[in-house]
């Protein structure tokens, strides 16, 4: 998959020259890359296969993620945008609205038969391919093995069901909370909706509105309540208030659903507790499905106005094969935008734990109208409070509809 255009000379009608006998050589390729997505010699290995292919270098610009999209939108009007950058998969779609990514139909075509759908469906934008799928992450079920232990269990469970008999179990059998899910934990809602086949927002006319009064929707906050009831955490708060690392860190808490790496924070303010974590699936309706789950990560674009987009297709070939793809998978414990990738992640038990689910996974509405949702105070975890305290799913979304179709409104 890994080649050079054929040597030819002129412009390619698109703003990027075509590579002469000689490659790229003398040209620069600008790559934005996220503080802490990729390592340095990652990255370094890459330039100097990017360099041995098409006698270009490449440029590295670490970026951070907070202002980055004032930055980005930024860079895209300007005569000189990155060539190449990545971007956040639910970002895409309003990038792609505004005309600021370049279509990459053709490299879909060439590279990308085996990318999980799933895992691709936050790269296309009515229609058409604007990104291409790069890593991603999604929650898993962190649990104490000590509790697990003491209150007899020595499986875990592959169901929902068996996930929720296990749980009431730690609560008969020993004094620790079963789980510690607080009541606006609402990525895990988000898979729980996905789970059902469910959709946050539906078309009415030319406009998006709110599907919180949908019977898909309701059953997934059935779930959640069945599940959250089996906890002491607040209703009114989310999984970083507090931490719910933190909670777990005590050693009186049988599970908690959160990113892998949440176990850093349990460690760091119980190092004792390390021995005890243990990861799994977080189980669905029937064996042979894991949960419905939040995919978080990144896409990899092109900029519309870039001058060098044969080149930053060159780039991407190279970044995207399965040899760095699989390397990134590997240092960094992500999943990969291929199945067959996933061999990669054997002995990160987190990573592990978190990829049976990614096929089934999904987002949150792929429109450029859904970023003014998730602004405080988030709408849908005012209706996950509502239903933990007693209204129904229906009542719980007429009380927040108002709000939520505000926000969709709002001009992007």
């Amino acid at each position: 998959m890994l080649f050079s255009v054929a040597a030819c000379g002129g412009d390619d009608g698109d703003g990027g020259k075509k590579a002469g006998a000689d490659g790229y050589a003398g040209e620069t390729l600008t790559v934005w890359v996220m503080d802490g997505s990729s390592p340095d010699q990652w990255q370094k290995d890459l330039a100097a296969e990017f360099e041995k292919k098409t006698k270009a270098k490449v440029e590295f610009e670490v970026q951070q993620w907070n202002g980055i999209q004032q930055k980005l939108t930024t860079a895209l009007s300007e005569e000189n945008p990155p060539d190449v950058f990545e971007i956040g998969n639910t970002q895409t779609p309003a990038y792609a609205k505004t005309g600021g990514l370049a279509d990459l139909a053709d490299l879909k075509a060439e590279i990308g038969g085996e990318w999980t759908e799933s895992l691709n469906e936050s790269s296309v934008f009515e229609g058409k391919q604007y990104a291409a799928p790069w890593y991603f992450a999604n929650r898993v079920v962190l649990y104490n093995k000590k509790v697990w232990a003491d209150a007899g269990l020595k499986d875990t469970p592959r169901t929902r069901d068996e996930f929720y008999d296990a749980l009431k179990t730690i609560g008969e059998k020993t004094d620790a909370e079963p789980i510690y899910l607080p009541g606006q934990n609402w990525y895990h809602f988000v898979g729980l909706v996905i789970g059902e086949g469910g959709e946050l927002v539906k078309k009415d006319g030319d406009t998006y509105v709110s599907n919180l009064d949908d019977p898909k929707v309701a059953a997934a906050a059935e779930t959640y309540k069945k599940f959250q009831a089996l906890s002491k955490a607040p209703k009114d708060k989310d999984e970083a208030t507090p931490q719910q690392g933190e909670v777990f860190a005590k050693g009186k808490t049988g599970a908690f659903i959160g990113m892998g790496w949440e176990a850093g924070i349990a460690i760091k303010a119980n190092p004792d507790i390390e021995k005890e974590i243990g990861y799994f699936t977080i189980p669905g309706a029937t064996a042979d499905k894991p949960e419905g789950v939040f995919l978080g990560g990144s896409n990899l674009a092109v900029a519309a106005g870039g001058k060098k987009q044969d080149l930053a297709k060159e780039f991407l070939r190279i970044a995207l094969s399965d040899t760095f793809e699989g390397a990134l998978a590997k240092a960094n414990g992500v999943i990969p935008n291929k199945e067959s990738l996933q061999s990669n992640l054997k002995g990160n038990a987190p990573a592990e734990a978190a990829a049976p689910a990614a096929a089934v996974g999904g987002t949150t509405p792929l429109i450029p109208e859904w970023a003014a949702v998730e602004n405080d105070p988030n709408p849908i975890k005012t209706y996950l409070t509502a239903v933990l305290n007693g209204k129904s799913p229906a009542e719980a979304a007429k009380q927040v509809e108002g709000e939520f179709n505000k926000r969709l409104a709002q001009q992007q």
